[in-house]
This record gives C-alpha cells, sequence and structure tokens, in this order.
C-alpha cells in the first residue's frame, strides 16, 4: 500500500470520526506502518460547553496510526503539534 492509499484512508477515517472534514497535515511511513496528522476545524468546545451561541470554530489535529495493511492501530487528538 503507498503513500496515496495511507493519505485517503487517514483523511477518510478522520472525517468519519469527528463528522467534519479533515485536510492532511503530515504523513510518513514508519517501520510499524504509517503515522500521519489531520485537521479538522469543530465548533469550539468551550463556547458550545457554555450554551453560547457562536460561529467559533476551534482547529484541532488528529494523530492517526495505521499498519501497512492501513488499518488503524491508534487514534487521538494531539494538544500540541509541530511539523
Amino acid at each position: 500500500m503507498g503513500f496515496e492509499d495511507a493519505a485517503k484512508k487517514l483523511v477518510a477515517f478522520v472525517g468519519s470520526m469527528t463528522g467534519g472534514t479533515a485536510k492532511l497535515v503530515k504523513l510518513e511511513k514508519i517501520p510499524e506502518g504509517w503515522l500521519g496528522y489531520a485537521e479538522v476545524y469543530e465548533e469550539s468546545a468551550f463556547i458550545k460547553s457554555v450554551g453560547l451561541p457562536s460561529r467559533v470554530m476551534d482547529r484541532n489535529i488528529y494523530e492517526v496510526k495505521m499498519n501497512p495493511a492501513l488499518e488503524v492501530i491508534a487514534f487521538a487528538r494531539k494538544t500540541n503539534f509541530e511539523i
């Protein structure tokens, strides 16, 4: 499985898990398979929690680790992200 397949899988997976539109930020081949990051703009969790109407969006970064067969083996939202 190549880079394009891994990128498509990552974006589709993050989009389905978050309900938003995911955009690939970084993808690299690692010995265990693939490690990638996608960004999703989501309604602000803080604004939503206090019940205020707003269109404020947070940029959230999600990390996805896949094995060589492109099966997702780890998924997490990152609080700090450096390219």
